[in-house]
């Protein structure tokens, strides 16, 4: 543990690690899926209901300047975090799938042609493929993904001759949910860019795992980001797209309904300008209020120790896993993050993710939304461990008990 770094003083402030699970101290291993709520954001989220619960934009009664106030404070802490320009380039959403999917129907499938192309990558999670596989689906538009190599990072040789003259959107992860790769993403960018191809960045397994100047919009000078804010210790239910200004003023809204109008008149309607004109309907209140007390609390840390820390945490697992007979990880790339997936040659993950429950230890068994990253290493599913800050030494020992456990289950 880093001397710098108090990771029992940090979990303390997670009610839910506290429990046992099976009568065993829970080892809490599934961040890459969830992360848990610090007590300040459960904090905020139950002042609001308590207290000011108010539709927002539309009363002018004292609790719905509260939630108003409070909406979009969180909007403006969002811009902080990301270092947007403007707290107008902040589209709340209910998470990254959402925001890929405007991104998808309101920015790309207008500009797309039969023989188009979307470039994305090996490593996507679901909801970076799906969305485009349906714009491909409606307009003739075709995919083309940079591969992975052995390694499960990114084979940029190929780059080059995969950015053509028929690319409208490179999308792709700053950071793979199945392997913990952590991409190049100012380098992609200024690649696609090169050639005036438009950028989307899916942030969601990078916003809580990576120092604040990877995750600067404007030094990346990315054309979208997206991200959820469960996987940065707010609530379920949110999340964020950041775009450039000139884009989200340009782009037709994608959802009709209040909120996200000018006027409406029986036989036609205007428009707000963005980022009300996507946030059509009651949007998630309570959660964007959590985020933002979520973010907050998250950039008062010593991110470079708290990362540090986790860092660490991830090298001793992936040593001791090595030195482990009938394991083997799947994604080893020079530079990852948080993410631990391996198989055991003797059990099959879903089999061996139940037993380690028993011993209190939450990991996540399957493909992770995931698939074409198992093809590409020729397994149905993986064992997945992920870290964060608050976990501990104590978390890996748990881990390795389990493995342990298992291979003498079914070894014996």
């Amino acid at each position: 543990m880093s001397e710098r770094f108090d990771a029992a003083a940090l979990r303390a402030q997670f009610p839910v690690l506290a429990q046992s699970v099976r009568g065993k101290p829970l080892a809490y291993l599934d961040n890459g899926a969830t992360t848990q709520k610090p007590q300040v954001v459960i904090d905020a989220v139950t002042h609001f209901y308590a207290h000011d619960n108010a539709n927002i934009h539309r009363a002018v009664h004292t609790l719905g300047e509260r939630a108003t106030a409070g909406y979009e404070g969180a909007r403006v802490t969002v811009q902080r975090f990301l270092n947007a320009r403007s707290e107008r380039e902040i589209v709340f959403t209910r998470g990254t799938t959402e925001g890929i999917n405007l991104v998808a129907n309101s920015f790309l499938r207008p500009r797309l042609q039969p023989g188009d192309e979307i470039l994305v990558t090996g490593m996507e999670h679901h909801a970076n493929l799906v969305p485009w596989h349906l714009a491909c689906a409606a307009t003739g538009a075709q995919m083309r993904h940079v591969p992975l190599k052995d390694d499960g990072s990114l084979d940029l040789d190929t780059l080059p001759g995969l950015l053509t003259e028929r690319t409208r959107l490179f999308a792709f992860t700053a950071v793979s949910n199945a392997l913990g790769t952590v991409n190049p993403v100012a380098q992609l960018v200024a690649l696609a860019h090169a050639r005036g191809i438009p950028v989307l960045v899916d942030a969601a397994q990078a916003v809580a795992h990576l120092p604040a100047h990877e995750l600067d919009v404007q030094a990346l000078d990315c054309d979208f980001l997206v991200f959820s804010g469960h996987k940065i210790y707010g609530p379920t239910g949110i999340g964020v797209l950041y775009g450039k200004r000139s884009h989200l003023d340009a782009m037709p809204p994608w959802q009709g309904g209040g909120d996200m109008i000018r006027e409406v008149f029986l036989d036609r309607s205007t428009f707000a300008e963005a980022p009300s004109r996507f946030e059509a309907g009651t949007p998630p209140i309570a959660e964007a209020i959590g985020l933002g007390a979520a973010l907050t609390w998250f950039m008062a840390l010593d991110r470079t120790a708290a990362l540090a820390h986790e860092d660490a945490l991830l090298a001793r697992a992936t040593e001791a896993l090595r030195a482990l007979p009938g394991v083997r990880i799947i994604g080893t790339a020079p530079r990852k993050v948080s993410v631990l997936s391996f198989v055991l040659d003797y059990a099959h993950p879903h089999d061996a993710g139940t037993f380690f429950d028993f011993e209190g230890v939450a990991v996540r068994a399957g493909h992770h939304c995931a698939q074409p990253v198992m093809a590409r290493f020729g397994v149905p599913a993986t064992l997945r461990a992920t870290f964060a800050p608050y976990n501990t030494d104590a978390d890996v020992e748990a881990l390795l008990r389990a493995i342990a456990r298992v291979h003498k289950t079914f070894t014996d």
